[in-house]
Parts: C-alpha cells; structure tokens; sequence
C-alpha cells in the first residue's frame, strides 16, 4: 500500500510539475501579447474552454480538423488556418465565408466584411456563431483517448481469465477495481438485481476515472474532458435515461402517492417530481464544478506571479501549485466514485420492490 501511495505522489508531483511549467509558459507568452495589465481571473475562466488544437510546448501546437455547419452546407479545414499574429484575429475565407475564432468559439462574418469589430464588451458586432460546430475539439480527442483505452484494458484483462480464474498480469488491476464498483451496486441496488446494472455502473467509473486522469496530463489538461460541461450532462442525461427505463410501480406510486396525509400531496407530489429531475442536474454540476475548479485553481496560483510582476512569488504559487495538482489524484477518484454511487442509488431506488409492514 505504501508503495503504490508513493508511486500515485511521484505522478502527481512530476504532473504537477509538467502543468506547472506548461502553465507558466503559457501565460508568459499571453502577457507578452499584451501591453494591458494580466487579468487572472478572466485568463482562468478562458483557459478552462475547450480548444481546437492541443497546445504541447511553445511553437508546438496539433491542429485539429474544424467542421462547420452554416447555412450554405459544410465547411472542413484544419485549426492550423486560424493562426493569431499581432495585427488581430486571422480570418479564414472558405467557400466565400469568412470565419474568425475568438475565445475558442468560431464565428462567421456578414457577408462583405473582412475583419471583426468589437464592441465596448469586446463582442463581434459584425459576425455571429455558426449554426453549428462539429469540429474535432480536445475533448474529443481525449473521449476517444479515454474510449480506445477502456477498450484496450479490458479486453486484454479478459482474455487473462481464458486460462484461468485467478487473475494474471493486466489483470491483477483491473480486478480490484470492478470489485469495488460491484459491491457499489449491490449496495445500492436489491437483490441480485445489481447484476443487471453493474456494466453500466463500471463504464460509469472508468469512463470518469480515466477521463480525470488524463486531464492531469499537461498537454490534454485545460480542459479535460470530465471538465466539460457538454460531457457532464451527457453523462447524467444517460444516468436519467436508465433510471427511467428501469423505474417500476413502487417508485411511482412513491412519487404521486407519497406515504403522508393527503392534504400534503399539493406541497409533496411537486417536490418529488422535481426532484426526479434535480437529482440528474445535482450529477452534471457536481463533476464538472469539481474537476474544472482544480484546474482554476491551478491557474489562479501560477497567475499570482504576473499579477504581482516579481519572480519571488513563485516561493509561495509553485509549491501551492505542486500541492494542489497531487490532491487533484484523490479528487480524480473521489468524483468517480461519487458519480457512480449516486448513479447507483437512483437506480437502486427506481427499480426497489414494493414493501409492506
């Protein structure tokens, strides 16, 4: 147990190091941008978008493929073209349209115009959002990261159980885990009706756990994938599905007939059916708020140095850095659990026979 205590500190420090340094290099070359003052706490919220390249060192970006819906068909072309230089936002001209991207979001220019205008807000007064953005972002590629991993793990640890029923190699992990995911199950769901859910509940946790993960690494981190909101709500929108699907008489019948006086039904009955939908909503907020404030957090300390312009204050932000990055080993695991136990427990309750005394 110590070993592998030891083992998770040297990942998390050596992370933590690497996003340190990352993040340093970063908002170094944002400053030198700029002549305004640094405002960290704007550059946190910004740098915690997804994006449509993967920023690995300076002067080493990956483009990856945008694809653009708009109202005169598709449009396809690499992030590459949407190259930022002194003079402003470089427009892209593609099938007589004009796109810019601002903040990671890409827009289209009224027919005519060949560069943006801001408002006092900074707003594009003359280009609006495309009807819809299909582009191959970050979390993309760290979803299909997570995925083909998850598949690779698995699929090799079961073939170790061919042989035998006693686990070897690969196998000796993974055990452990689906171990763990499957007393969640039977604790949160009667009978031998956790078998039925306990697939969907370790895809739950792995998904999840790996996808945290990967986000500590630097070059995949800000955001990860966990730290979308776009993932989050997919995540509790199946969750939901499921428990609905499953749901039998007794939850209902707990719902619109709760076991109190029926003068209490106008005040109970709305209150039970909202929260059918605010459990699901609890989920999406709780794992992204969770993952996506370590790495503001992150941010914000590293920032500490440029908002007081003194290399001295790295002997306070960078240990503070290294720290939170390790703690956010724990919270990787911590947030997958949580997910899965709540996701268990709705389930658990939906699919509860009725009892009688």
């Amino acid at each position: 147990m110590n070993r592998i205590f030891g083992l998770l500190m040297i990942f998390g420090l050596s992370f933590g190091a690497s996003a340190c340094a990352e993040d340093i290099d970063i908002i170094e070359e944002e400053v030198g941008h700029t002549e305004e003052d640094f405002d960290a706490a704007e550059y946190a919220i910004h740098h915690a978008l997804d994006a449509h390249d993967i920023h690995i060192a300076d002067g080493f970006v990956i483009p990856l493929p945008v694809i653009l819906y708009t109202d005169n068909g598709l449009v396809t072309f690499m992030s590459s073209e949407f190259h930022h230089d002194d003079a402003g936002h470089h427009i892209v001209s593609k099938n007589g349209m004009n796109f810019v991207k601002i903040h990671e979001k890409i827009y289209q220019l009224e027919e005519g115009a060949t560069e943006v205008v801001f408002n006092e807000e900074h707003h594009p007064e003359n280009a609006h959002q495309v009807a819809m953005d299909l582009s191959i972002t970050k979390n993309t590629i760290t979803m299909f990261l997570v995925a083909g991993l998850l598949l690779w793990l698995f699929i090799a640890s079961a073939r170790k159980y061919k042989t035998g029923s006693v686990p070897r190699g690969i196998a000796k992990w993974t055990e452990p885990g689906v171990i763990f995911v499957q007393e969640i199950a039977k604790d949160n769901i009667e009978g031998d009706k956790y078998k039925r859910y306990t697939p969907f509940l370790l895809t739950l946790f792995f998904f999840i756990l790996f996808g945290n993960l990967l986000g500590l690494i630097p070059f995949l981190a800000n955001p990860n994938m966990t730290g979308s909101i776009s993932m989050t709500l997919l995540l509790a929108t199946i969750t939901f599905v499921v428990q609905m699907a499953s749901s039998k008489g007794p939850f209902w019948k707990h719902i619109l007939l709760p076991d109190a006086p029926v003068w209490l039904y106008p005040i109970l009955v709305p209150i039970e059916i909202a929260g059918i939908f605010i459990k699901p909503i609890a989920l999406m907020i709780r794992l992204f708020a969770n993952i996506t404030a370590g790495h503001i957090i992150v941010i914000s300390l590293i920032g500490i140095i440029f908002v007081n312009q003194h290399a001295g204050w790295a002997g306070l932000s960078v240990p503070m850095t290294l720290f939170i990055s390790t703690l956010e080993l724990l919270v990787a695991f911590l947030q997958a659990y949580i997910f899965t136990m709540l996701a268990a427990l709705y389930i658990g309750s939906a699919v509860e026979s009725g009892h009688h005394h």
